[in-house]
């Protein structure tokens, strides 16, 4: 009898030993009974010796199973390449290293998609204002990459916008900055003022007596400033004298306005130049015939009117940072109306005795000897100016005449050529006698009155604008090392070499050599003659 456990319970089983084949079947019958027991000892060995080690292993890799599954179910709660979280894990356990590939091709259709939009989810007015908001916004509202992208760019753009608006202000101040008066300038004409008052050698006749025959004589290098400022006016004598060969032969023809001249007088007749003559004369010391009293007031009532309408046209505008705009605050500067800039349309008639000058802005240095302007060769033409650039042919960036001149009308379209460069006017070589025998004077008033009865919209305020205009077919181009413009701007185009080289350098633009905004590379081009420093 044998006993057995089940699941039942404990069960009893009889065992007979009687054999139906005899005593050789019983033996047989045993055997069989004993190599089943074997088996199934075997078996239980084998199971115990087998189960132990594997639970250890289950125990082991099981947890960390889990907290990967965990975290890939959260990860594919915010993704939208997955059209369920289970696909998501299927996809990220079996592919491998395609995930990061997967990842970066979802965030490159949604930034596609963003990009390709044309408007944004909540406008950029609520967009974040830092990377930190915008991680904790996706964090904790637990977005897809879509809303990341919306929010990006949001932010992005509201950002842009911030930078646009910043330059802007940055752009309105410096060329606010630009029209001041330095403290300096202002402090230097008063002083200047009150020596003329109580210094007799400050009211010391200009020039000289030895070289008022200079004056008319054509003979010698006549040069013609118009200017109100007198720091300027120093330094270009000064260094027009320093740089010239034979500075005796010099003759500096001064003309400034009436609240200027005294100050003026009183610098030149303290700090006299022995070798050069210079003559300072007052607006108001001309007698003036009626038909140029009555043409100047015109000429003046024109332009500020083309200004007044360009500077309301443009105070309506919400412009951004660009190249045009730019070139519009430059026109609105006050000096587009100022009388001593004008004037040198009227040059003719106020040096009648003389043929040939050089013309000078005041925010010009002369770096070389200029004597050989005055023998020039213009070939019939009344002016000699630079036409094209020191960088070659036609390469005249920002001065071509469409810069100055509006195209769009047909007046100036149907006569000229938008890409044609414009001459610089810093430095020019006028034949007077020539100029007297054309009708520049008159051309130029008559298109005033063309610019008058069109709206005031042929050309941006200026000076050169009405001159390009009436000089057309008079201009005889000169080589460009004598005189190279630009210094006015942040960033010169001109290279050391070029700077080194050039006759003339001319700061036209709103960094003027006074001021403190200019780029101190070139201002110290300028300081070196600057006798008011040392």
């Amino acid at each position: 009898m044998k006993f057995y456990i089940s699941t039942t319970g404990i069960k009893r089983v009889t065992i007979s030993n009687t054999s139906t084949g005899g005593g050789g079947g019983g033996g047989g019958g045993k055997g069989a009974t004993v190599a089943g027991t074997g088996a199934a000892a075997a078996r239980g060995r084998l199971t115990s010796r087998t189960v132990l080690p594997l639970v250890l292993v289950l125990g082991i890799v099981l947890p960390f199973l889990f907290v990967r599954v965990a975290f890939l179910v959260l990860e594919s709660a915010s993704s939208t390449s997955c059209s369920s979280a289970i696909d998501c894990i299927g996809w990220r356990l079996f592919s491998g290293g395609d995930t990061s590939q997967r990842l970066r091709e979802e965030l490159t259709r949604a930034l596609m998609e963003v990009k390709d939009g044309n408007s944004l989810e909540g406008g950029i007015e609520g967009s974040l204002d830092s990377f930190n908001e915008l991680v904790k916004e996706m964090t904790s509202k637990q977005q897809d990459i879509k809303a990341f992208a919306f929010k990006t760019k949001a932010m992005l753009l509201g950002m842009e916008q911030k930078v646009q608006s910043a330059k802007k202000r940055e752009l309105m101040y410096w060329y606010l900055a630009s029209r001041g008066v330095p403290k300096s300038l202002h402090c230097l004409c008063l002083k200047l003022a009150e020596e003329y008052a109580v210094n007799a050698m400050a009211r010391s006749r200009l020039p000289s007596p030895e070289h008022v025959s200079r004056l008319a004589d054509t003979s010698f290098h006549h040069v013609v400033l118009l200017t109100d400022n007198v720091l300027a006016a120093s330094v270009v004598v000064s260094s027009t004298v320093a740089n010239a060969a034979n500075p005796e032969k010099l003759v500096f023809h001064i003309l400034t306005d009436k609240k200027t001249y005294t100050p003026m007088h009183a610098w030149f007749a303290i700090n006299s130049i022995k070798s050069a003559a210079v003559e300072v004369k007052g607006l108001h010391q001309y007698d003036w015939s009626q038909e140029v009293n009555v043409g100047v007031k015109q000429m003046l009532e024109i332009h500020r009117l083309i200004w007044s309408h360009y500077y309301k046209n443009l105070k309506e505008e919400n412009f951004e940072y660009d190249g045009e705009h730019r070139s519009c605050l430059e026109a609105l500067n006050p000096s587009c109306l100022s009388l001593m800039n004008h004037l040198r349309i009227y040059i003719p008639e106020l040096f009648p005795d003389l043929n040939k000058i050089v013309f000078l802005d005041d925010d010009v240095v002369v770096q070389h000897d200029i004597s050989s302007l005055w023998t020039l060769d213009l070939n019939g033409k009344v002016v000699g100016a630079v036409v094209d650039s020191w960088c070659g042919e036609n390469c005249c960036p920002g001065r071509k005449y469409k810069d100055y001149l509006n195209f769009s009308h047909p007046i100036i379209s149907s006569n000229l050529n938008q890409d044609r460069c414009a001459w610089l006017s810093g430095m020019n070589v006028f034949d007077l006698a020539a100029w007297r025998r054309t009708n520049i004077t008159t051309s130029y008033h008559k298109w005033l009155k063309l610019s008058l009865n069109s709206g005031l919209t042929l050309w941006q305020p200026g000076v050169l604008p009405p001159a390009l205009l009436a000089f057309e077919g008079y201009v005889h181009p000169i080589d460009p090392l004598w005189h190279v413009a630009g210094l006015g701007y942040r960033s010169p185009s001109a290279g050391g070499e070029i700077l080194e080289a050039a006759a003339v350098l001319h700061f036209n633009g709103p960094a003027k050599p006074w001021l403190e905004i200019g780029s101190p590379e070139v201002r110290s081009l300028w300081n070196r003659h600057n006798q008011n420093r040392r």
